[in-house]
């Protein structure tokens, strides 16, 4: 945690260094830092309340069109699409689960390897190839779930196979949700363009 003192300014390294003995370069450097800093903080608050409200929007006229009107917006899990009345502007809220594998996943794994092991050479050099890459680990040290549900696509005819599919969805663990807010605003060629609240899509 950064320690304040009048004219003193802590250093990298934890140090309280007089301002006197500080370039002013280096000072000009720290102030326009922090000056930005604060800057997007307090943006990032508002885009904070901004999702809040937008999303509390959403849900009651939701609500509202289902009481009143038995009107359905959207699709399973709570996702809804609205759209402005010219069809200009798309507004979608989504919402995804966080999952991740269990302890059975191992089991899927050594299941598949057999597989591998008892089919003929060749093109299953392919496969084994693709089997290696769905589980490798992420940057968080976890298998990435999409990647090897991709396996679940192969068409194989084999016993021991589908068992190992089966085995792949018995180990899925839902761990939570998180809603999304994505607003979208109809180009001339009729596709829409997502409108970005992501500072580095700007």
């Amino acid at each position: 945690m950064e320690t304040t003192l009048n004219g003193y300014r802590q250093n990298a390294q934890g140090h309280m260094v007089p301002e006197t003995q500080i370039k002013p370069i280096d000072l000009l450097r720290d102030d326009l830092v922090k000056e930005i800093v604060d800057s997007a903080r307090q943006t990032q608050q508002l885009l904070a309340q901004f999702k809040l409200q937008a999303m509390a929007q959403v849900g009651d006229f939701v609500d509202l069109s289902a009481e009143e009107y038995d009107v359905k917006y959207g699709g399973i899990k709570g996702n809804v699409t609205l759209m402005s009345f010219d069809g200009r502007y798309k507004l979608v809220r989504a919402k995804g689960e966080h999952r991740i594998f269990d302890e059975r996943i191992q089991a899927a794994k050594a299941l598949i390897d057999d597989c591998i092991n008892r089919w003929s050479e060749g093109v299953n050099d392919h496969i084994k190839a693709l089997v290696d890459h769905a589980f490798r680990v992420n940057k968080q040290g976890r298998i990435d779930v999409n990647q090897v549900l991709s396996l679940r696509q192969l068409d194989i005819d084999d016993m021991q196979w589908r068992e190992a599919m089966d085995a792949i969805a018995d180990s899925i663990q839902i761990t939570g949700t998180s809603s999304y807010l994505r607003l979208y605003e109809r180009q001339g060629d009729g596709r829409y363009s997502q409108i970005p609240l992501d500072i580095a899509k700007l």
